[in-house]
């Protein structure tokens, strides 16, 4: 019997070999991973792309109207009754208003159904397109408009019903033995029924509280409403001239000195008309600007306080964000201490060193700064060549100059290159939102200014000089 051979077995261990593709493929999905995280999580810069246009930079007030306005007091007392509309035109000898002792005048009327008949449908629209106006021109923060707009619509509807009054008034009165008092206007003029204390106001009695709105009251006598003898009825406006007094900085005073007539603008009446222009002392010292019409009179007569524009020259240029703006400090150096590099035609400065070996002088070239007639502005760097309290010696002469004196400079951040350069600008005008600027740089050369199509930050304070960025 033969003997068993007696086997071991080992298992075979394969060679451990290095996936150099896996390796690289892990170090480059984890490098996109960390700059796709990085990118997410950055800051990201936004950009402006400059562009030629304008700004209209009106100039906005809160005027008072003056009117030749005459007051006309009730004679007697009684019930009232007006038989004309508000911002209406009487001639001499039209019927104003009657006047009721005993109160039967307007239970007649309504017996004999003259108040509950319906309106014509021309007056109707006329209503409708009074309504609609004063919806659209409406504004939350002018609530008490309101109240004028539903007394305009009072006095509408009290006229339109009053035409059929009118007809049988006299009939009325026959039939019923009522005896009441009618007022007719003893001058020509439109009419208006709201009494404000302000219609002897004058120029001259003008001060700072005039303006104040919240101490002004109008009282209004409506159909029907009792009155006392000697209480103001109604008042009649004359003369179609008009003006509007409103309170003048010494900044908007400068501004229109030069001025005798002004465009004005009305926006919640669609309306624009040229004014005369004048100056003049409130009783209180200040000075006030005042606008003298002709026309339109009729049109404001309800108005005592009054919106309106007084239209600007549109300024034309670059149009950039004001976000965008920003300051930069410069050194001003004297011009008369430049000199030129040896054979170079560059422009810099011949600045002291001070070394062991003693004091040595030299040349440093100017950068892309900016300059006027009289000054180089050179940017203040702590990396810089040039640093306060530095020393620069004009040419040909002993005579020193000590770097220190600065000025602010306004300007943009060009990246144009991708990273964050200086440009200085030249502000024409500007509102809240957007600045004109002059193309090109007063203070330097003009590639070194602003142009159209340049990109700049939209927020200058997001970014540094010379800080890379990516769009």
């Amino acid at each position: 019997m033969s003997k068993k051979k007696n086997r071991k077995i080992i298992p075979y261990r394969r060679p451990h070999n290095i996936n150099v593709g896996m390796i690289i493929f892990g170090i480059i999905f984890l490098y996109i991973l960390f700059n796709i995280f990085a990118y997410l999580r950055r800051d990201r810069v936004q950009f402006y792309e400059v562009v030629e246009g304008g700004i209209v930079n009106n100039k906005q007030y809160t005027g008072l109207i003056l009117r030749d306005e005459q007051v006309r007091n009730a004679q007697n007392s009684g019930y009232i009754n007006y038989y004309l509309r508000e911002g209406k035109r009487a001639s001499m000898g039209t019927r104003i208003y009657s006047l009721d002792e005993t109160g039967r005048l307007d239970s007649l009327l309504k017996e004999n159904g003259v108040e509950d008949a319906a309106l014509p449908e021309e007056n109707l629209a006329d209503i409708k397109k009074q309504l609609s106006s004063y919806v659209l021109s409406r504004s939350d923060e002018d609530f008490s408009s309101i109240y004028d707009a539903r007394y305009s619509l009072e006095a509408s509807v009290m006229e339109y019903s009053s035409f059929s009054a009118l007809d049988q008034l006299d009939k009325i009165s026959q039939d019923s033995s009522l005896v009441f008092e009618q007022v007719r206007a003893d001058i020509s003029g439109v009419v208006s029924y709201g009494i404000d204390s302000y219609e002897s106001l004058q120029p001259s009695d003008i001060d700072a509280d005039s303006f104040n709105r919240a101490n002004y009251t109008k009282n209004i006598h409506k159909s029907g409403d009792l009155i006392e003898s000697g209480t103001p009825a109604y008042k009649v406006a004359a003369s179609e001239n008009w003006s509007i007094v409103f309170p003048l900085s010494s900044d908007d005073a400068s501004l229109y000195a030069d001025k005798t007539s002004l465009t004005i603008d009305f926006r919640d009446y669609d309306l624009t008309v040229v004014a005369a222009y004048s100056t003049f002392t409130g009783k209180d010292g200040a000075t006030y600007g005042k606008l003298d019409m002709d026309r339109y009179m009729a049109q404001f007569i309800m108005d005592r306080f009054i919106e309106f524009e007084i239209e600007q020259p549109q300024s034309r240029g670059l149009k950039i964000p004001v976000t965008a703006v920003t300051d930069k400090n410069f050194y001003m150096v004297p011009k008369s201490y430049a000199a030129q590099g040896g054979d170079s035609t560059d422009i810099g400065f011949n600045k002291e060193v001070y070394s062991a070996d003693g004091t040595s002088v030299v040349f440093v070239p100017l950068n892309e700064d900016y300059e006027d007639d009289e000054f180089y502005y050179i940017a203040v760097d702590d990396e810089g060549d040039f640093k306060a309290g530095d020393y620069i010696v004009r040419p040909d002469s002993s005579d020193r100059y000590q770097i220190g004196r600065t000025s602010s400079l306004q300007g943009v951040y060009n990246i144009n290159k991708g990273y964050a350069v200086f440009r200085e600008i030249t502000v024409i005008d500007e509102n809240e939102e957007y600045c004109i600027v002059e193309e090109g740089s007063v203070y330097g050369l003009a590639q070194y200014g602003l142009s159209v199509y340049d990109h700049i930050v939209l927020d200058a304070s997001s970014v540094g000089e010379g800080q890379l960025l990516y769009q």
